[in-house]
């Protein structure tokens, strides 16, 4: 099982989009966790994910009780990424049960949603600045987590 990538109530549909694109060309699995802040739909997704949409492992899940449950079960340690965490995303060690978990482009997570998480990572950058884009924080995260675990293996 390789690294997924999970969106928590994601509100700008051209994040979703480029992720979704993202895990379409590098065979990573791309969780919505629901509600969203825009309809869920293709044509939504369309500028971003453009046709990629249908080449991509989406998996929706109606909540965040729902996917935390879902995710215990299949048993998958979960990754948030927040410029609240301590640990340098580039000095942990990454499994293939991983599941990299970024919030809401206007909020986050909620607190009671960042201390269910097994491991809380940043993104090293300049003091003074707020942070990263979503889609492109995922995206860094991404590459370092399927470096680690043999990930880009069997991709031409």
């Amino acid at each position: 099982m390789p690294v997924d990538i999970a969106l928590y109530q994601p509100d700008i549909a051209n994040n979703t989009g480029t992720l979704i694109r993202l895990g379409a060309c590098l065979g990573t699995t791309i969780h919505i966790i629901h509600p969203t802040g825009f309809p869920f739909s293709a044509k939504a997704l369309a500028r971003a994910g453009l046709d990629y949409v249908d080449h991509a492992a989406v998996r929706e899940h109606a909540s965040w009780a729902q996917f935390n449950a879902w995710r215990h079960e299949a048993g998958r340690r979960l990754v948030l990424l927040t410029t609240k965490a301590e640990a340098s995303a580039y000095a942990v060690a990454y499994g293939n049960e991983d599941i990299l978990m970024v919030g809401r482009e206007s909020a986050g997570v909620p607190d009671a949603v960042a201390e269910a998480c097994d491991l809380l990572v940043r993104i090293p950058m300049r003091s003074g600045l707020r942070s990263i884009n979503v889609a492109l924080a995922a995206t860094m995260v991404l590459g370092e987590a399927k470096r680690q675990t043999d990930g880009f293996t069997g991709l031409a």
